[in-house]
């Protein structure tokens, strides 16, 4: 698409968005801000992006596995909030402060993204109408990891988003879905930003 077919078909969804769609970007985008900052009140507003975007994902943009990982986001946002707030602080494990994993440490999630990867897309390609099954599933993978080590303050959890966040951008654009995509792009910035932020968090607190 030429740059100046690109801003007008940008503007026109602009026009045509309705409440809901303002309501998915507004509180997805404070999500990801807050969360960079490494405020606990991102979660109650990620559960109510997810639960939004879901309804999005199935009944507008015909992607189900990125429907069925904003459900999973929607349910895992009640750990956060149990996490975050103190609510693991007495067993095993400390959640509250941020902690930075080994290479050997993210190795088993890569081989099980991968994995789990190609079993979604191959269910999605053959049992459901999704328009791109293993690019959607790829992505829908390796972000239920990447939540979860957002809830348990793994410094390089933001890695993850900054890749996972800069394909969603072209996930979208393939679907001219291009409001979503430039708040994807939004997204990568923030979660750049939220990986210097952790980052000298960490260094000041000597995690």
């Amino acid at each position: 698409m030429e740059p100046t077919s690109i801003l007008s078909s940008l503007f026109e969804q602009l026009r045509q968005q309705t409440p809901l769609d303002w309501s998915i970007t507004l509180t997805a985008i404070l999500y990801v801000v807050l969360a960079a900052r490494e405020n606990k009140w991102c979660w109650p507003w990620g559960i109510l992006s997810s639960l939004l975007w879901a309804y999005a994902d199935f009944f507008r943009y015909n992607l189900w596995a990125d429907g069925v990982l904003q459900l999973f986001y929607a349910g895992m946002g009640f750990w956060g909030i149990y996490a975050w707030t103190g609510g693991e602080r007495q067993g095993a494990e400390n959640h509250s402060q941020i902690q930075s994993w080994l290479m050997k440490q993210h190795l088993p999630i890569l081989i099980a993204g991968g994995l789990l990867g190609l079993l979604l897309g191959y269910g999605f390609k053959h049992f459901t109408p999704t328009a791109l099954p293993y690019a959607d599933s790829f992505i829908t993978a390796f972000s239920i990891f990447a939540t979860v080590l957002t809830i348990r303050k793994v410094l390089e959890c933001w890695l993850y988003w900054i890749v996972l966040d800069a394909a969603a951008v072209f996930l979208f654009l393939s679907r001219d879905a291009l409001l979503v995509a430039l708040v994807m792009l939004i997204y990568t910035g923030i979660s750049v930003s939220g990986y210097i932020s952790w980052r000298r968090k960490a260094q000041s607190r000597g995690d």
